[in-house]
């Protein structure tokens, strides 16, 4: 038996050893350039992230290569031909880069079923890109200066399970041949055609484009992160209680007088249980300049980050004048109580954040600044020094805080 253990030992250290040249890991250690040529050819998976490369001007052979990590270089710019002896790569990230170009060697890697461009800085992706037609994962999301995708691009990936495309440069004119102008809606088209998508990541801009994303119903399931811009008057937040894997929510420069949630004395448990909001964590209201309140967030019972920021007129984050007939109802939830991070900031107008004190029971930072109306926070002094909250927040408030703790 002891032989046989031993023999198998062996053959695992040389199975090993053999691997050993099929992987080239050197991340962080201040590259300038890639590593010599003769390191490339048998390789199957590679990773130089964390390095300083500008410039990548090689061409090299790669048969065998399945994955290439290019993260977090400094890489402006990389020769068209650097792709071109690459026939196997599977996966490849270039995000955190300051790519401006996109690099046209890609649309030879007719293999490539992971691309991850977000955190650069291209531009625009050109056509050649449909001869990815194995795509399954395309990460977009927070390329700011992107501002075209040609139409029926995206709806050319057949195979696509998973899309981040969000914090682009939407164009609300004519159309054209860019994807991205309508605000979306044309994009939403696109997305229909997509069987197999099942992770979405989306920015709209404008009520037109919500208008056409919230009937298709197709799209609401597979929603994980929604960024709203641009809208006007008010929406009605049980729209979204379709997406019922959204994780995350941004609603942004709009003109929203209101984020109305309608129901009824007796309603409130029914709407807590129904499952709506459960898998939200995260909330971002920002430059909303005529919304008064955002009373619905009491119905998603698992958010751990909410941040509102210059929001000039909101006078109350939970409306004790909305919430009225059942302000019981309300704070039998327990509102916030898996909340971790709160940040308030620029609210000219807020007064009050929640009608009593409420327990916290997990939260680790408040933010709250340039909120010179706020008249106190809902918890008490010993909860800040007993779980040691890390606090920012205005001299003024701070001074509240103390003068009303019973030991001091």
């Amino acid at each position: 038996m002891h032989d046989v253990i031993r023999d198998m030992a062996l053959w695992i250290a040389c199975e090993i050893e053999k691997e050993k040249g099929k992987f080239l890991v050197q991340t962080s250690v201040g590259l300038t350039e890639a590593p010599e040529t003769d390191k490339w050819e048998g390789v199957k998976r590679m990773s130089l992230m964390g390095n300083q490369n500008e410039n990548i001007l090689e061409t090299l052979s790669c048969p065998h290569l399945l994955t290439l990590f290019l993260n977090e270089n400094s890489l402006k710019m990389i020769n068209n031909d650097f792709f071109r002896f690459m026939p196997s790569l599977k996966v490849l990230n270039l995000s955190f880069n300051g790519l401006i170009e996109f690099p046209l060697g890609i649309s030879r890697l007719v293999t490539l079923q992971h691309l991850d461009l977000s955190w650069t800085s291209i531009k625009e992706l050109p056509e050649e890109l449909k001869a990815l037609a194995n795509l399954r994962y395309l990460n977009l999301g927070n390329m700011f200066e992107l501002h075209r995708v040609p139409r029926r691009l995206i709806s050319s990936f057949a195979k696509l399970r998973i899309l981040r495309l969000s914090s682009c440069i939407w164009n609300l004119g004519p159309v054209g041949d860019n994807v991205l102008s309508g605000g979306g809606e044309y994009l939403v088209e696109e997305l229909l055609c997509l069987k197999y998508l099942k992770a979405l990541s989306i920015q709209l801009k404008g009520s037109c484009a919500l208008g056409k994303f919230l009937k298709a119903q197709k799209l609401h399931s597979c929603t994980q992160f929604l960024h709203l811009e641009g809208l006007e008057e008010s929406l009605a937040v049980l729209s979204l209680t379709g997406m019922k894997h959204i994780n995350e929510l941004v609603i942004y420069g709009s003109g929203l007088e209101e984020l109305k949630i309608d129901y009824c004395p007796g309603d409130i448990q029914k709407i807590r249980e129904s499952h709506y909001f459960h898998r939200l964590g995260k909330v971002i209201i920002c430059d909303c300049i005529k919304l008064r309140d955002a009373s619905w967030l009491v119905f998603a019972p698992n958010l751990k980050h909410i941040g509102i920021l210059h929001c000039f007129v909101m006078e109350q984050v939970i409306s004790v004048e909305k919430c009225g007939q059942v302000k019981e109802e309300i704070e039998s939830l327990n509102p916030f109580a898996k909340l971790e991070y709160f940040r308030l900031q620029n609210l000219r107008c807020l007064k009050s954040i929640f009608w009593k004190q409420l327990p916290f029971p997990g939260l680790k930072k408040i933010i709250a600044t340039d909120c010179p109306n706020l008249e106190k926070l809902p918890f008490d002094f010993n909860r800040v020094t007993e779980c040691k909250i890390d606090m920012q927040i205005d001299t003024r408030l701070l001074e509240q805080l103390k003068r009303e703790d019973p030991a001091t």
